[in-house]
């Protein structure tokens, strides 16, 4: 058996490891991941899904996405020219995480909501 390249310790702060976590952590790399999952998507009709996200900020996390081998980029020449993204088979290792991730969000935010507005009223703990 060989010995691995690399020894990964997510909690070493020099592991490279953190910059993934705090790349996966993004609320737009989610969305766009959690996205993708239904498909080959042209990058227009990305921007029209998830709203709120810039022309800038999604061509920023879907390069980000395809630098770390995710998300899979295709051009089709025409006129004009469309480009259509897609998950990796890698990012599918990783597409159930962020869907549970993702719509826990959804599922929880009334519960989240309330104990913000309790602690916010001083109902902390010790």
């Amino acid at each position: 058996m060989s010995t691995p390249l690399y020894e990964y310790d997510i909690y070493d702060s020099r592991c490279p490891t953190r910059d993934l976590l705090a790349r996966l952590a993004d609320k737009w790399v989610l969305l766009v991941l959690d996205r993708l999952d239904n498909g080959p998507t042209r990058f227009n009709t990305l921007r029209r899904d998830i709203m709120g996200i810039t022309q800038k900020m999604l061509t920023q996390t879907l390069r980000k996405l395809e630098r770390d081998g995710l998300v899979e980029r295709t051009v089709f020449e025409g006129k004009p020219v469309t480009v259509e993204y897609k998950l990796t088979p890698l990012a599918t290792t990783l597409i159930e995480t962020v869907t549970v991730l993702a719509h826990w969000a959804e599922s929880n935010m009334d519960a989240v909501a309330a104990a913000q507005e309790a602690f916010d009223r001083g109902g902390r703990g010790a």
